[in-house]
């Protein structure tokens, strides 16, 4: 698997993930770029040197600014593992869920601030859902080095498996109760749907609740990233007011 761009690689550096080598443009000036050729020399890793025309033949996302590195395939985390870890853990649980969410670009961008709001996993269905490849690499910027993906056969059932060991379950919908008057401390997942088509009949059935974002425009959606990460930074502050 490839992953492209200064910022992905460098996450990958950080990470525990297996790295074949890494590509950089020749004669390159880039304090970055040098910086992870330094840091990827001090742990034995095969750097290469190449031109950009290489560089651009390569690249899957045509934004590889200049450093390309090539690492194991992605692997999946598996949910019940997840699970076990994290109530060992004790600390509190913190799940994304997926529904229909096909657009790699919208994939990248919500495990990327699942990363950034310390979410314990983000899970997606097996099928009709975007994969973990290059573009939604480049597009967490490196936090699917850090954040673990769970692939699940059946979305209801996952979530299923989530409420018995004490996750509350909610659905973000426009037709739920305002997000600010639910209490989201705890153990908590976070179903978010695909843009226009929300989350689906079946999966909101599932959930213990369904929460709203006020709307106050003539647009009455937002992208599925965006209202992701309006979402999941109320559960944080509801957590920091907590403590």
């Amino acid at each position: 698997m490839k992953f492209e761009g200064k910022n992905a690689v460098f996450e990958l550096l950080n990470s525990n993930k297996t790295i074949e080598k890494i590509m950089v443009e020749d004669k390159t000036f880039d304090p970055k770029l040098r910086e992870i050729v330094t840091s990827a020399r001090e742990r034995h890793l095969k750097v290469e040197f190449v031109s950009r025309q290489a560089l651009d033949k390569l690249s899957e996302t045509g934004h590889h600014q200049g450093i390309i590195a090539m690492g194991s395939d992605f692997v999946y985390s598996d949910l019940s593992e997840v699970l076990a870890s994290a109530k060992n853990s004790g600390a509190d649980m913190l799940f994304v869920i997926l529904d229909n969410v096909i657009d790699p670009h919208n994939l990248g961008s919500i495990i990327r601030v699942a990363e950034c709001v310390g979410a314990t996993a983000v899970i997606i269905p097996k099928n009709r859902s975007a994969v973990v490849n290059e573009t939604v690499a480049r597009v967490s910027a490196g936090a699917i080095a850090h954040v673990p993906v769970c692939k699940v056969v059946n979305l209801s059932a996952a979530i299923d498996e989530l409420k018995a060991a004490g996750v509350w379950v909610y659905a973000a919908d426009m037709d739920g109760e305002l997000i600010y008057n639910t209490n989201l401390t705890g153990n908590v997942g976070i179903v978010v749907g695909a843009e226009g088509e929300g989350v689906s009949r079946l999966v909101k059935s599932k959930c213990d609740g369904v929460v709203k974002l006020p709307m106050f425009g003539k647009v009455n959606s937002l992208n599925a990233s965006v209202s992701c990460g309006v979402v999941l930074y109320e559960v944080v502050r509801q957590r920091l007011n907590k403590k």
